[in-house]
């Protein structure tokens, strides 16, 4: 019923889109010299009450056209800064289809008393920065400044609330221009109340270093708040409390404390709740905040990974749905202006959380003579525990000088215990991991001259994740012959960093652009694993080939050079990186060593053809080299029925990368489109080869050659202005080809391909009621050397009603369909309502909100591999009323 709908809106929009009789007014305006004048507002009144109809304002190129569907005569009025206002009359009938009506204006000395007052516009571009004024985006039903994000074009907020203009994800979220939490910025947009932002600024060729801007080449995009003046230089914020009407123990807590000054800046958040609330968003993202491609990046990519990993897989559902929490966390946050010259930020964030996972799944494997159907029946809780601590200096030596100094430190704890029931025997696991993190950098940056810029870093990382693996159930018996019970497994993995890089960024005076990079990085790893099987509290074994001792070492010593070229209309860049790797593999007594040298060309266009029309082209061939979880040659156990091992030796593999970027639009316009394509080519890459039985898996790396993957995106906004609304398109999708070898079986060809397509509508209406509707398609498809294949479906409508500035309804449906499943289980849906009070003192909110008022109690989604196909069940959060009191000051 839900996707049906979806189609007669679509419908109903285009009709609406072609069926207006609109007349359209245009021209250019110019000044007595003949020169064209930006920014004139352009307003089309009405002569006898002097209402405004509609207005715009000329472009860069002095031109300027809107529409109307009224009829009759009208004063045209031309007013710009510096200028004397012109005024023509006009007069429009049903005939008109187009009025052409130039203007030129004479310079003037403004007076007061001649300025015309316009309302604000909703968006605004001034060069690199787009503005949005918040009220025109606000409908009264926005509790945080995630939602007013959801509610502006261009931007788009996945159910993690991870920010992307266009498929490029933001930066930062800024406040008055300065930064808390760099990527980890969802921290701020689910819990910053909505209220006192003026405006949101988004900033294009973004520079996270404030010398840089205009010398770099930069395509990153940043957000700022502007906050409104009555809530600047003062203390504000809110606390409220939720708890279960009908349900048993649920409950959802927090606070807001800040104080947002010129000198010095606060932001202090609590949360406690067990509703399925992430109230920090990906915790990873605040304590290693990562850029693909930046000037300061080095160490960005280098952690310590853990060896087993028992976080269970959530289905694609809204994640309060399948997130059983009992969550408690605080951020404590200030950036104080020492001095004219001297910032410092601190940051201290404490999260505690525990997750229950519920989950029964039917997997049936089919490899060539091999077959075999496992059932596991999961319940599992993670507990952790994380502290972090930061501190970033910036002090400023002179108007061209910077130092800036970062420091962190994190420790987490973790313990998994999980009952399992699988094919019928009863399994008991359990992992207690830790975290400990040291991280320090240093950047200086000398801006010597106008158009040059060199930076000078150098960074120093200790990482352990040491872990301790139990399982209660001795399930191997065909792998070991052995008479035991249970296993234990002990490991860690221990790694240091440090590197020092240079850079120099030389801007010409004819606008290219040559950079410089020159530098070395060191990275050394220690892996210990011990595997011992056991009887009761007795070691029974520890069987050769399944323990590991051995050190890995890599100095990179690098020379990068870019130079951009500007011809017209083209851009060019042509790129050169030389590396000088020096390997070092050491396992017990036995050392190995390496010293790899090689070169990764890359080559990129990006062609304007004109103000609308953009293409961004690039090739690279790449060279990478082996980690440490490629290299370590005895097993180690990654689950309770998996083994897997490296290859024992040095590799590097190369690739290489075809990507070709079209956009038409620009931010601010009814119609933007963009298209991605990338084509990945790897000449070498490691696959598995893997010994497959009912009760255990042995996965051993292996370097295989030629492997292609293909993916393409596409994002199409259309605004309709005659029913307020902005309809988003996307499709995407994905070829790719592989290879590996199961119970050593010749080479298996596998190929994948996907296709992710789907729409929304959102109005902006100003009245009663607002609407945000959509559906999404997924279809996925594995060839071996049999094919299988599946198409799942999710369709949305919500529903906003204002009923006035104190009581608000917010009501939302999905539907969920699954292709492969049983006809009797392959719909979901759900519905969730909240209702919002504002008394007329406006400080004391109260809200009602129900969850999954369906009481829909498990979830199934179906998924293959290339060797199973599987069906799982998840149970989910039940059916909760939730009474909310919220007090603002």
């Amino acid at each position: 019923m839900i996707l049906k709908k979806n189609r007669i809106v679509v419908l109903f929009v285009l009709m609406l889109n072609v069926s207006y009789s609109q007349t359209t007014i245009s021209g250019v305006v110019k000044d007595v010299e003949l020169n064209v004048i930006s920014n004139c507002n352009v307003v089309l009144k009405d002569p006898t009450n002097k209402l405004i109809i509609t207005f715009t304002h000329s472009q860069e190129n002095g031109t300027f056209k809107f529409n109307t569907n009224k009829t009759g005569k009208f004063f045209l009025v031309f007013s710009a800064f510096n200028y004397a206002p012109k005024t023509f009359e006009i007069e429009v009938t049903s005939e008109s289809k187009v009025i052409e009506k130039n203007a030129v204006l004479t310079s003037k000395s403004l007076e007061l008393s001649e300025v015309i007052v316009i309302q604000e516009r909703a968006i605004t571009i001034k060069k690199d920065t787009i503005t949005f004024l918040a009220k025109s985006f606000l409908q009264g039903n926005e509790q945080v400044v995630e939602d007013l994000l959801k509610k502006i074009p261009g931007l788009t907020i996945d159910q993690n609330g991870t920010i992307k203009v266009g498929s490029q994800e933001i930066e930062k979220v800024m406040v008055d221009g300065d930064d808390f939490f760099e990527k980890g910025y969802k921290l701020l947009t689910k819990n910053m109340p909505v209220n006192p932002i003026e405006k949101v600024e988004l900033y294009q060729h973004y520079s996270n270093n404030k010398h840089l801007k205009g010398i770099e080449n930069s395509n990153k995009v940043a957000l700022n708040l502007t906050l409104k003046e009555n809530f600047k230089r003062q203390w504000f914020g809110n606390m409220q409390l939720g708890y279960g009407l009908v349900s048993e123990n649920r409950y959802d807590a927090g606070s807001n404390l800040m104080n947002f000054g010129k000198k010095n800046k606060f932001y202090f958040i609590t949360n406690l709740n067990n509703i399925g609330n992430n109230a920090t968003g990906e915790i990873n993202n605040i304590i290693r905040p990562y850029r693909m491609d930046g000037i300061e990046i080095i160490g960005d990519n280098q952690s310590a990974n853990a060896l087993i990993d028992l976080s269970t897989f959530n289905p694609t559902l809204k994640q309060k749905r399948v997130n059983f929490n009992n969550a408690e966390m605080i951020s404590l946050n200030s950036i104080f202006t020492l001095s004219p010259k001297v910032k410092l930020k601190a940051m201290g964030f404490f999260n505690s959380d525990e997750n229950d996972f519920f989950r029964n799944s039917f997997q049936s494997f089919l490899v060539g003579n091999t077959s075999f159907e496992n059932t596991e029946n999961f319940v599992g809780r993670k507990t952790q525990i994380t502290g972090f601590g930061k501190i970033d200096l910036t002090y400023d030596i002179s108007k061209t000088k910077t130092f800036e100094y970062t420091g962190k430190i994190n420790k987490t704890n973790e313990k998994n215990k999980s009952d399992l029931v699988f094919n019928g025997d009863f399994i008991n696991e359990n992992l207690k991991s830790d975290n400990q993190l040291i991280d320090q950098k240093l950047v200086w940056t000398n801006k010597f001259k106008s158009n040059k810029v060199l930076l000078i870093s150098g960074r120093y990382i200790n990482e352990k994740t040491p872990q301790n693996y139990n399982v209660n159930k001795f399930i191997y018996q065909d792998l070991f012959s052995q008479t035991a019970n249970n296993i234990l497994q002990t490991s860690e993995n221990k790694m240091q960093f440090a590197g020092v890089e240079a850079y120099l960024l030389d801007r010409k005076s004819n606008g290219n652009l040559f950079e410089l990079r020159f530098g070395n990085q060191y990275r050394n790893d220690d892996l210990l694993s011990h595997f011992k099987i056991k009887n009761n509290e007795s070691i029974v074994s520890e069987p050769a080939g399944y323990q590991n001792s051995l050190s890995y070492s890599t100095t990179d010593l690098y020379l990068n050079t870019i130079y951009r070229f500007k011809f017209k209309k083209i851009t060019m860049a042509s790129q050169l990186d030389i590396h000088q790797l020096f390997n070092s593999l050491k396992k017990v007594e036995n050392l190995q060593t390496q010293s790899p040298f090689f070169v990764n060309p890359k080559f990129g266009l990006e062609w304007e053809i004109n103000k609308k029309n953009k293409i961004l082209a690039s090739y690279s061939i790449n060279k990478s080299n082996a980690t440490i979880l490629d290299v370590y040659n005895s097993y180690i156990q990654t689950s309770f029925r998996s083994f897997s091992k490296g290859t024992g030796s040095f590799n590097q593999l190369n690739a290489s990368t075809a990507l070709v970027n079209y956009t038409f639009g620009n931010w601010g316009e009814k119609f933007f489109g963009n298209f991605s394509i990338v084509l990945l080519k790897d000449n070498d890459f490691f696959s598995t080869n893997t010994i497959l039985t009912q009760n255990y898996s042995q996965s051993e790396k292996v370097l295989f050659k030629n492997r292609e993957f293909l993916t393409f995106f596409t994002n199409i906004e259309k605004y309709f202005k005659p029913i307020t609304s902005n309809l988003k398109i996307t499709v995407d999708g994905s070829k790719s080809n592989y290879k590996n070898s199961v119970n050593n079986s010749d080479l298996r060809e596998i190929n994948n391909n996907s296709l992710n397509y789907g729409f929304e509508i959102r109005s902006g209406f100003k009245g009663i009621l607002n609407y945000h509707i959509g559906s999404k398609w997924n279809y996925n498809e594995i060839k071996t050397t049999t094919t299988n294949s599946y198409t799942d479906s999710m369709a949305f409508l919500d529903l906003s009603l204002v009923i006035n500035d104190k009581l608000n309804f917010q009501i939302q449906t999905e539907r969920y369909y699954f292709g492969n499943l049983d006809k009797d289980s392959n719909k979901y849906y759900f519905m969730d309502l909240e209702a919002r009070y504002a008394p007329p003192s406006g400080k004391l909110h109260f809200s009602l909100s129900g969850n999954n008022l369906f009481n829909t109690e498990t979830f199934r989604s179906y998924s293959l591999s290339d060797i199973s196909i599987s069906k799982t069940e998840y149970r989910l959060q039940p059916r909760y009323i939730l009474l909310k009191m919220e007090f603002r000051f």
